[in-house]
């Protein structure tokens, strides 16, 4: 089977991987993203995608408009391919581009579609607290995620995954899904199924309010805007802005999903709980682990945060380094 392969962030990677090392696939090119200028030094930045590609001498094209890019397309329609398959490539395919290949093209989209059509799956299916997750592979259309579905895969979702974590069990249950997806398609053994559209929801692109964190949410809300949107969510103290990277909501029904580091906040509960400050506010600083916030409703303790032009550092060394206080209070992000 001869394949284009469309994708440009790490996520795209182990698709292609598998694409290269199976037996049955040929990989005539890969379309990826341009390079971006990137770092202190503004240095021109390849996709991983595009990296591996050159480790393959494969060819590499990179439009920085697909949909218009003559030459482009013309390299497309020459090589006769029978599949294109779209691992997280970053531009929208024009029905052109879709009806070129014989069999059509193939994406691996990270979610359990029609759930989290669109650009952002992973990051908010955990934003709206989904214990369960996965990935689908289907024949795309003209439509945003809207075509019709081959193959499904699901994972459950651990309470302190977060977005970076998730993206990379679910990339490799990816590439074993389009793996098996092509063999079947090969043998005809998939009848496509329609999405019910009724049922879809959609996954936007992630715009700055939403890294603004309310303190008057509730814990278990803010713990999943902070690990949905991994690492970028912020806060303010004392005028400054600070990133919360990682937190864990706790309360009784959150102690099993826990590590057992944190047993001993289950074991302090009873005073722990007692206290009622107002949100934001820090009501304690658990020794060894780090600072506890009253939300608009619950208690979340700060397991990692960022402090402005710094790296980041455990919710204890915040305390330290900071001189943190009970009582002290922590603003909104802006």
């Amino acid at each position: 089977m001869k394949i284009i392969f469309f994708g440009t962030p790490e996520f795209a990677v182990p698709t292609l991987e598998k694409l290269l090392n199976h037996p049955e696939f040929e990989v005539l090119a890969v379309v990826t993203q341009p390079d971006k200028r990137r770092g202190r030094g503004n240095q021109l930045i390849p996709s991983p995608v595009k990296e591996l590609a050159l480790t393959h001498q494969l060819p590499v094209w990179q439009p920085a408009r697909i949909k218009k890019d003559e030459e482009t397309l013309a390299l497309l329609q020459e090589t006769a391919a029978d599949v294109f398959v779209v691992v997280a490539y970053g531009q929208i395919l024009s029905v052109q581009i879709l009806d070129m290949p014989k069999i059509g093209c193939v994406n691996v989209h990270g979610s359990i579609l029609p759930k989290y059509r669109g650009a952002a799956p992973i990051q908010w299916c955990l934003y709206h607290g989904e214990k369960e997750t996965g990935i689908t592979t289907m024949l795309m259309d003209a439509g945003m995620d809207t075509g019709a579905m081959l193959l499904k895969a699901k994972t459950p979702i651990a309470l302190l995954d977060n977005s970076l974590d998730l993206a990379k069990t679910l990339s490799q249950i990816g590439a074993d899904l389009l793996i098996e997806t092509l063999l079947k398609l090969q043998r005809q053994e998939i009848e496509p199924i329609p999405q019910d559209d009724s049922i879809a929801t959609y996954a936007s692109l992630i715009k700055k309010p939403d890294y603004a964190i309310d303190w008057s949410r509730q814990a278990i809300a803010l713990h999943n805007q902070i690990r949905g949107f991994y690492p970028d969510c912020v806060a303010t103290l004392r005028g400054n802005s600070l990133k919360i990277t990682a937190t864990a909501p706790l309360g009784s029904e959150y102690w099993a999903d826990l590590p057992p580091s944190l047993e001993v906040l289950e074991k302090d509960w009873d005073n722990l709980s007692s206290y009622l400050g107002k949100p934001g506010e820090v009501v304690s600083l658990a020794k060894g682990i780090g600072p506890i916030i009253q939300t608009g409703e619950g208690l979340l303790l700060l397991r990692e945060v960022q402090m402005a032009g710094k790296r980041p550092q455990s919710g204890w060394d915040f305390v330290n380094g900071t001189r943190l206080t009970v009582g002290e209070v922590l603003e909104n992000g802006q």
